[in-house]
This record gives C-alpha cells, sequence and structure tokens, in this order.
C-alpha cells in the first residue's frame, strides 16, 4: 500500500505526508492521501485504471455528479476526494434524480447497441462488453452465459433455460442508455442530503431498468427513488430479477455458495428455478 501511496503522489508531481486505506472495494486498494500541498486526493489501482478514469469521465459528461480524475496511467487513478458525510437512506430521491442524468448518455452516433468499447472486470470474473445489436442477446451472452462454465451443472441447466426465453421477457431495443453499471450503496457517495459522486463504475450502454434493479441487491431504495426516475414499467419485477441475478452470479463465482440462495431466488422469480 505504501508503494500506491508513493506512486498516487507521484502522479500529482506531489510529496505525501500520510495517508490510510478506505473503506470498500474488494477489487482494488484505495487510499486517502494527505499531501503536503494541503490537498486531499484519493488513488486506487485495479483491473484497469485507465478504462476507470474513462467510465467516470462518461458519467460525468452527462452532468451527474462523480469525482474528478487529476491523474491516471496504467497502474493507479487519482481522483478528487469527496466526503462521504451523509446518509444514502436520506436521499433516494437525488439518487433517481442522478440516475435519470446517467442514463441520457447514449453510444457515439446514437446507434442502436448494446455494449462498450472495452471489458472488465471485478477480481478474476471478466466483463465482457462486446456490442451486440439487440438486448437480450447481449444479456445472454455478456451477463448470463458466460458463467456457464464456471458453475454446477445444474445451475448451468437453469441458466441456459433463462437464456432461451430472454427474447420473451426483455424489451428487444430499449433505448441504449449508459449506465453506471455496478449501482450499490458503498459505491454512491452522499454528502448532506445530496448525491455528491457516484464511484468505481462498471459502465455500458444498455437497457436503463439494469441500475434501478442492481440497486436493490443490497439496498432498499424508497419508492421516491423510483419515481424521481420516471417510474417502472409494468412486468419490471421479472426483469429485475434477471438484471440481479447478474450481480448475485458474480457474487457466487468471487465469494462462494453463500450466494447460491440469492441466485435461487432470483431464477424463481425469472420462473426459471427448479421445478
Amino acid at each position: 500500500m505504501t508503494r500506491l501511496a508513493r506512486h498516487g503522489a507521484a502522479l500529482l508531481g506531489a510529496q505525501i505526508w500520510n495517508w490510510h486505506p478506505l473503506q470498500g472495494g474488494d477489487t482494488a486498494q484505495t487510499l486517502l492521501l494527505y499531501l503536503n500541498d494541503g490537498r486531499k486526493v484519493v488513488v486506487k489501482n485495479g483491473p484497469d485504471p485507465v478504462e476507470e478514469a474513462a467510465m467516470l469521465r462518461s458519467l460525468g459528461r452527462t452532468g451527474a455528479p462523480v469525482p474528478q480524475v487529476l491523474a491516471v496511467d496504467e497502474d493507479a487513478v487519482v481522483l478528487q476526494y469527496l466526503p462521504p458525510d451523509g446518509r444514502l437512506s436520506g436521499c433516494w430521491d437525488d439518487l433517481g434524480r442522478v440516475l435519470a442524468q446517467v442514463h441520457t448518455g447514449r453510444p457515439e452516433g446514437d446507434a442502436i447497441r448494446y455494449g462498450w468499447h472495452a471489458d472488465h472486470a471485478f477480481g478474476d470474473v471478466a466483463v465482457c462488453n462486446e456490442w451486440t445489436e439487440n438486448w437480450p442477446e447481449f444479456w445472454a451472452r455478456h451477463r448470463i452465459g458466460v458463467h456457464l462454465d464456471h458453475v454446477g451443472p445444474d445451475l448451468a441447466c437453469q441458466l441456459e433455460n433463462l437464456m432461451r426465453r430472454l427474447p420473451d421477457l426483455l424489451p428487444h431495443k430499449p433505448v441504449p442508455s449508459l449506465l453506471h453499471g455496478d449501482l450499490w450503496g458503498g459505491n454512491v457517495l452522499v454528502s448532506g442530503s445530496r448525491v455528491s459522486g457516484l464511484i468505481d463504475p462498471c459502465c455500458h450502454y444498455g437497457h436503463a431498468e439494469v441500475d434501478l434493479a442492481t440497486a436493490g441487491v443490497f439496498d432498499r431504495p424508497s419508492a421516491a427513488f423510483y419515481t424521481a426516475h420516471g417510474g417502472v414499467e409494468a412486468g419490471y419485477e421479472v426483469r429485475f430479477a434477471i438484471y440481479r441475478l447478474w450481480i448475485a452470479l458474480v457474487h457466487l463465482r468471487r465469494f462462494g455458495a453463500t450466494y447460491m440462495p440469492l441466485v435461487a431466488h432470483y431464477l424463481d422469480v425469472a420462473g426459471a428455478g427448479r421445478a
């Protein structure tokens, strides 16, 4: 960690007088640096700091709050420090409005396509983002099918079942919105009663409901969250389960069988659980 702290300071041409680790994030080291010139900044490594910086800048171009990227290279990204002195429970409605801004982002040329210009990763779990021209195909191939070789045969069979049904369960060509891609409370910074920054993105272009769904995997958004975003469409329960299933599968592969009940729950809601 000392090496990362020194590297972050060097990227800014500064000296450090102290640092300490920040909570959150299990795929990267994240440190708060105190610089000799009085500044406080955040430095983190990870699977791809350059791509993370690009994602944050894409989110920021929509007008959504994100920490400013101060410096980046292949080993680390240095970010503006945003004090997390508020609680998300008091500003779910503001997060809904922020997400509505994020979701105004569109692929280059406003093309109807889904994906991202690069792949990503959660630790050793690859996140594939190859462009596709219809949404159920993207979700089947890159968010469910990629797990088939990494789970047992019974679960793989249920996942294949669901993949075959996705054209009937998900919209064929929804508006391709910019997505945060890994939205949960730990990736939302709050100051006072406002969202001050979105962090740790896993961006791609897709159905806006993905972010609305994943926000509820580990947290309990209030009704005001969905209302502020613009509401939810009929049948959202099944789609939410399908989108949340991806997060559950990633956690199953990274952290083990303790996440199997969550996977089973979302499969049941999606109508793909065991009879």
